[in-house]
């Protein structure tokens, strides 16, 4: 069964880090680019930062650059966001995607991501 599981979501203070994983079971994620997008309460779905699949291209939202990094570790078929300098309005719940690319050395935070991962809920509250 191909899946995504994203895990590392929390309640943290403003100021504070997370890192969130997302690992993938089922397929390698060696030929995905991968994105992670959050949802907040109200809001639409916002696209906060992809990673090519090869050659480590990143994009980031602008409201995320500065503060929030992406990175792969292909051997352990894993992707983390790493969220630091959190915010209140950081909070949502945070997916991680994958969109087969081959070894396109780029990424996009739009198009077509077709496995999605069930979520983590991140929260920034004092």
């Amino acid at each position: 069964q191909l899946q995504l599981v994203e895990s590392g979501g929390g309640l943290v203070q403003p100021g504070g880090s997370l890192r969130l994983s997302c690992a993938a079971s089922g397929f390698t994620l060696d030929y995905y680019a991968i994105g992670w997008f959050r949802q907040a309460p109200g809001k639409e779905r916002e696209g906060v930062s992809c990673i090519s699949s090869v050659g480590g291209s990143t994009r980031y939202a602008d409201s995320v650059k500065g503060r929030f990094t992406i990175s792969r570790d292909n051997a352990k078929n894993t992707v983390y966001l790493q969220m630091d300098s959190l915010k209140p309005e950081d909070t949502a719940v945070y997916y991680c995607a994958a969109m087969q690319t081959g070894l396109l050395r780029l990424c996009v935070l739009s198009g077509n991501y077709v496995y999605w991962g069930q979520g983590t809920q991140v929260t920034i509250s004092s």
